[in-house]
């Protein structure tokens, strides 16, 4: 009981507007971004397999800033973030230090219902430069031209039944053409498993999917994911630690699409474990970009929520896609 408790004050905490309405102030959309190294880190802080090479946390006061829950690398030095708020935010990653660019509205539009715009996954083909976004409260998928504009939008119908506040939450474009669509939610009390959908073409054709289940390690979610040179896909899981206040964890996984069969189940390899000391919060996006090296550098960003005892971190990781340090299945 005392647990309940602590966890209504939270959600009371989170939502300032239940009891008392009063004038919104103006929108800052003028706000620039302070960018701190995160001083924990450094070259010599390893997550499984993964090395974290450097981690920052952003503040800002700018209406357009936070909830980031996708991530896309455009290239080695330039990244998009897109948050559950519609928005979305461009980094420099050149140099020593990311470096905000621009942040505005996703297509340039303004739509205050959050149903609509709640951005959970972002996908590009880099061969024609569009975008595929997810969009958890409609259980849609949207396509956009390069500008992120023109966007069209589709719910197929094996989507409809998913949650609409756990629904369609990672979303990747495969290199042959295929998507791979996966559920935040599990469908059901007990169920440690999450629906995800393989369609044989963009969802926009209307093609019907491949159902299969998807098994993340006990106690956590698939929230984002993306494909590597090799075919084979990492995905972030996150879970949710219900203490005095909301905490996180995460790993990522690796797993082979070619594994996935219709009405199986589907799963990976754990590579990565990210906890204390490394710094951690409500990590949903990831993006790669591969090396010359044959290396993979790695992005993660955190989804603050717009909560105050959350942040949005930035982290920089290598991964060697050869390894295969960590003896570990998803159980």
């Amino acid at each position: 009981m005392k647990r309940l408790i602590l966890i209504v004050l939270v959600v009371l905490a989170l939502a300032p507007g239940t009891w008392l309405r009063s004038k919104l102030p103006p929108l800052d959309l003028d706000g620039t971004v302070t960018i701190t190294p995160l001083t924990i880190l450094d070259r010599q802080t390893i997550a499984g397999e993964v090395q974290v090479l450097a981690g920052w946390r952003m503040v800002s006061g700018n209406d357009h800033f936070g909830g980031y829950s996708a991530l896309v690398a455009l290239d080695d030095q330039h990244l998009i973030a897109a948050s559950d708020r519609g928005r979305i935010m461009r980094l420099d990653i050149s140099g020593d230090a990311p470096r905000v660019q621009k942040m505005d509205y996703l297509a340039g539009t303004v739509q205050p219902n959050k149903r609509l715009i709640d951005v959970e996954s972002m996908t590009r083909d880099p061969a024609t430069g569009r975008f595929w976004v997810a969009y958890e409260g409609v259980n849609a998928v949207e396509r956009l031209n390069p500008q992120l504009q023109q966007p069209e939008r589709t719910r197929p119908e094996q989507m409809k039944g998913w949650s609409k506040n756990k629904g369609a939450e990672a979303l990747a474009r495969l290199n042959d053409g295929r998507f791979i669509v996966m559920a935040e939610g599990s469908g059901g009390v007990g169920r440690v498993t999450f629906a995800g959908l393989l369609f044989p073409s963009d969802p926009l054709s209307k093609a019907v999917a491949e159902e299969f289940r998807f098994a993340p390690p006990a106690g956590y979610r698939p929230v984002d994911m993306v494909q590597i040179p090799d075919g084979r896909v990492l995905i972030l899981a996150r879970r949710v630690h219900w203490d005095f206040m909301p905490r996180f964890t995460a790993k990522l996984m690796v797993a082979d699409p070619a594994e996935i069969v219709a009405g199986k189940m589907w799963s990976g390899r754990i590579i990565a474990d990210f906890a204390p000391p490394i710094p951690t919060d409500n990590y949903e996006g990831l993006a790669m970009w591969p090396r010359d090296d044959n290396l993979i550098n790695l992005w993660m960003i955190s989804d603050d929520n717009r909560a105050g005892f959350q942040n949005t971190y930035l982290l920089k990781m290598l991964w060697d896609p050869s390894a295969n340090g960590i003896a570990a299945s998803a159980e």
